[in-house]
């Protein structure tokens, strides 16, 4: 007997690897793929959004540079960082944020998550492919290693980590391929009033912005994604 087949739900999500959130919001919606196991066919797509389009090559000092955007102290600062770190490391993820951190510019790196969104993988089993393992590889880099991933030496090394090809890399990053369509999409997604990251798109329709608790995703799903397939 055939097994009945398992509604597939799209989820698109707007993030910058700059964004602390950004990390958070997608290790707490891995609890909403496991608690739908079985029962929907979930199919994930990054598009990109940078919080800091005009941060210069060199990058800005983490901590002068939230102090500076957002009005606050020193204290403060330290506070906001400390709470995401443990939140983090709660979800499994580790912020390793020294004194020498920096935010980068991230449109280098939105260019390769492009190119591995647009690569066909016909065997990918799952909700996730290259695309989210080069995401995750490049928080991961960023946030846990400390790397400049905006270096371009660093994106190829990050993105042959997961398989993809290295010099492939090298030069979509020396002619700046995919440039043209992660500022499509970025324009396209700020005409959607995207105005903050993460941002997850369910099924092309349903907005949940923010880095929620699984159970904001868990009622949306159940009363309008299953509920409409009984």
């Amino acid at each position: 007997m055939t097994e009945p087949r398992v509604p597939r739900l799209s989820v698109d999500i707007v993030s910058d690897v700059m964004c602390p959130w950004c990390i958070i919001g997608w290790l707490k919606f891995r609890q909403v793929m496991d608690y739908f196991a079985g029962r929907l066919d979930f199919r994930i797509q990054w598009h990109p959004f940078e919080l800091n389009p005009d941060m210069p090559p060199e990058g800005e000092d983490a901590g002068s540079h939230v102090m500076r955007k957002y009005g606050i102290g020193p204290e403060q600062s330290r506070a906001n960082t400390g709470r995401l770190a443990s939140l983090a490391g709660e979800l499994g993820f580790a912020f390793n944020r020294g004194p020498d951190f920096r935010m980068r510019n991230s449109f280098d790196a939105h260019r390769l998550l492009t190119w591995a969104g647009a690569i066909e993988e016909p065997e990918q089993e799952g909700p996730t492919g290259v695309q989210t393992a080069l995401k995750l590889a490049l928080f991961a880099a960023h946030f846990t290693d400390n790397r400049d991933v905006s270096d371009h030496g660093v994106l190829a090394d990050v993105a042959a980590s997961v398989g993809l090809d290295r010099d492939r890399a090298v030069g979509i990053l020396a002619s700046g391929e995919f440039g043209d369509m992660v500022r499509t999409e970025e324009a396209y997604w700020a005409d959607q009033n995207i105005t903050g990251v993460p941002a997850f798109i369910l099924g092309g329709r349903m907005l949940i912005p923010g880095a929620q608790d699984p159970e904001a995703f868990i009622r949306v799903i159940e009363n309008k994604v299953l509920a409409a397939t009984v």
